[in-house]
């Protein structure tokens, strides 16, 4: 797999029925290792081994209902009331974060009121902080690290 943008981690990789799979730490068991899964499992342990925010307070691919919609956002990061603190939109490495990355996120944040929107292809990085009663948003350098 491609190197990413990201500190180097180690990863329970296995191939299975001619699939490479990675063990995903937080849905406790193995995926298919596809270049979205890359991104999202790199990002994963960013979130828990370099901005200390604890596995149990992380969920990964839950269904969210957007008008008559089913949708699945990819990581959403709680804080210790389980208020939804950060929105994770991951795409594969040939994928451009553009305007429609950034219009899926604020869809699915129009229903978790998130207060930071994190958008990565593994290669480049937004984040995003929002005032919601500002109704604006700021672009920051770095994500902020769990304090709590």
């Amino acid at each position: 797999m491609q190197k990413l943008n990201f500190p180097e981690y180690d990863f329970k990789l296995k191939k299975q029925d001619g699939k490479l799979l990675i063990f995903d730490v937080i849905r406790k068991k193995n995926v298919v290792l596809t270049p979205e899964e890359w991104v999202r499992q790199h990002t994963l342990q960013y979130l828990i081994h370099d901005k200390n925010y604890p596995k149990n307070l992380i969920a990964v691919e839950k269904e969210l209902q957007i008008n008559q919609t089913k949708r699945r956002f990819d990581i959403v990061v709680f804080n210790r009331q389980m208020h939804p603190q950060i929105l994770v939109e991951c795409k594969a490495p040939s994928v451009k974060i553009a305007q429609n990355t950034f219009d899926q996120a604020n869809q699915y944040n129009w229903l978790l009121k998130a207060p930071f929107l994190f958008l990565t292809n593994g290669m480049k990085h937004y984040i995003c902080q929002i005032d919601f009663e500002a109704n604006q948003f700021r672009f920051l350098k770095e994500l902020p690290e769990n304090r709590s």
